[in-house]
């Protein structure tokens, strides 16, 4: 069968050929199917792992999870500055004490959840709380991660670098600066505020009178929260359920598409994964977790690149850019994947005996060969005979290249002038689908050869040691894959909440210990809330907790 099946194959490409020299093409650029695998062999080896200080999936990740809570929130140190802007229409909100309009820098919240709980006064007067609607586009920065999180373990470090050229761990709580130093700075570019995100996102406003009318401005019942610090637990049953809404609308902007009432730039991204960029902070991530990633100890020669990166982001006409859909480019990939990857790993983490092993096997091939469909070419068979690694990688080659460049391949023919930030975005996506493409074809490829394939049926039925010892190297390759990739979307309760529940992440400000300039406050082991040292607040885990009194986090 598969002699005919080659046979067939090679009697097609000829006549392909033959068609090929009578027709004019639609377009002057060459597809790489038509160029010879054996020209790049060492660029589609199965075997070649990407090096270990690469960063392309870590851009392609913090790019894909842009105003999304939930992996902002596991992930709370920022590495990735983007312009955008808040559209005409907008609403936004503000709590204070009095009736005093604000006029220049302060804070606005996108949900009035989150901006109640600054509305407060007196009992006998109450408080006010306004909401505004945009007016006109409004330019913002945004800088992700848990950056409006008052935590000395660096998630305000791009910001300081931003409005000080250093890292001021020490001004951690003094917003009053922050706020003044950045929108200085951002005045030459028109910024009217700055996106972060800590319980919700808000917006640091650089002038309230600019861009923006009142809605209302409502005298309202003052919302108290009987806390002892910022960061001390609230224990009390009305307190905790204006606490649970505040986290409950947070979890309306989790994943994607996350906060859609600000657009991003993407092509102004600026990360401090960029190599080129930033390539003092190569040697400080080595040996270190994603968690431990900071953007302290970067040099000064970065810091004025990444400066003026930043200037021409913010100056540079709008018609420059190629119109690529970005954000859409990178959820593709995550959409075509995750699942399938989530699910073949769940099957191959499942004991087995014998008699169920062969069939087990097939059923992961067929999800493998569902992966590969569109990128399996019809003369892609392994030899009759037994092969060494080398000669299994050329007869693949193809399947994996195919799978490997259909993401960007139409970017890179049409020569698309892009940006720098497109092409670091262009590059993580190639880094990215190229490690998920050798893994699947590699792991397709070995089920083919030990005869799972149940299109190619073997003449007789693989021994159960070789099925075995087949799913073992699978279950190794794929679970170094989806760590390597580390996608929030991966991250949830398992088994899924009740519908009384939802699932959570340790949120700042809740339950953190007290940073320079809190009083230190004491765990109380009868305390509704997890003690703050333990390992969950520093390497945030997925969690359900209850939708209903009595709450419990």
């Amino acid at each position: 069968m598969l002699a005919a099946r080659k046979a067939v194959s090679i009697w097609l490409f000829l006549a392909f050929e033959r068609v090929l020299t009578v027709q004019t093409p639609l377009l002057s650029h060459t597809p790489p199917s038509f160029y010879p695998v054996e020209n790049d062999l060492g660029q589609w080896d199965l075997d070649k792992a990407p090096a270990v200080n690469a960063t392309g999936h870590l851009v392609f990740d913090t790019a894909n999870s842009l105003l999304q809570h939930w992996a902002n929130t596991r992930y709370r140190i920022g590495h990735t500055i983007v312009p955008g802007t808040v559209p005409v229409g907008t609403l936004l909100y503000h709590g204070a004490s009095g009736p005093h309009m604000p006029t220049a820098l302060d804070w606005v919240a996108v949900e009035p959840d989150h901006s109640l709980v600054f509305c407060k006064g007196p009992i006998e007067t109450g408080c006010w709380h306004l909401t505004l609607a945009v007016t006109r586009p409004m330019k913002v920065l945004y800088f992700d991660g848990s950056s409006a999180a008052k935590l000395l373990e660096g998630t305000m470090d791009t910001q300081d670098l931003v409005a000080w050229s250093k890292m001021k761990p020490e001004w951690v709580w003094n917003e009053e600066q922050r706020i003044k130093y950045l929108c200085k700075w951002g005045q030459k570019y028109g910024l009217n505020g700055f996106v972060r995100m800590e319980v919700n996102f808000e917006i640091m406003i650089c002038d309230f009178t600019s861009h923006m009318e009142v809605v209302s401005f409502l005298n309202m019942e003052s919302t108290r929260y009987r806390k002892r610090s910022p960061t001390a637990m609230p224990e009390d049953p009305t307190t905790m359920h204006h606490v649970f809404a505040i986290m409950h609308s947070a979890s309306w902007r989790a994943n994607y598409p996350g906060e859609t009432r600000i657009i991003l730039d993407f092509s102004g991204l600026v990360s401090f994964y960029d190599t080129a960029l930033v390539p003092s902070l190569v040697p400080r991530r080595v040996g270190l977790e994603r968690w431990d990633h900071r953007v302290e100890g970067i040099s000064s020669e970065d810091i004025k690149r990444v400066q003026d990166r930043l200037d021409q982001v913010l100056t540079r006409s709008p018609v420059t850019t190629s119109g690529i859909d970005w954000k859409t480019v990178l959820r593709v990939v995550v959409d075509r994947y995750a699942s399938r990857l989530d699910f073949m790993q769940y099957l191959l983490n499942m004991t087995l005996d014998d008699r169920s092993i062969f069939d087990h096997a097939q059923q992961i091939q067929r999800r493998l060969r569902t992966v590969l469909l569109p990128y399996t070419l019809f003369s892609a068979l392994p030899p009759n005979t037994s092969v060494t690694a080398n000669t299994t990688n050329l007869w693949a080659a193809p399947v994996f290249r195919e799978c490997a460049t259909s993401h960007t391949a139409s970017i890179v023919a049409r020569g698309t002038t892009l940006m720098l930030s497109e092409r670091l975005l262009l590059q993580a996506v190639q880094e990215t689908t190229h490690e998920i493409c050798r893994v699947a074809t590699k792991m397709w490829a070995s089920g083919m050869i030990i005869g799972v394939d149940p299109f190619y049926p073997p003449e007789q039925r693989p021994e159960a040691d070789h099925i075995h010892a087949l799913m073992g190297e699978w279950k190794e390759d794929l679970t170094q894959l989806i760590s390597w990739l580390d996608w929030s979307v991966w991250v949830t309760c398992r088994p899924a909440c009740d519908f009384e529940e939802m699932c959570y992440l340790p949120t700042w400000p809740f339950g953190f210990l007290p940073t320079p300039g809190e009083p230190p406050v004491p765990w109380n082991s009868a305390s509704l809330w997890p003690d703050p040292n333990k390992g969950e607040w520093k390497r945030p885990q997925p969690k359900c907790i209850r939708r209903r009194e009595p709450y419990n986090f």
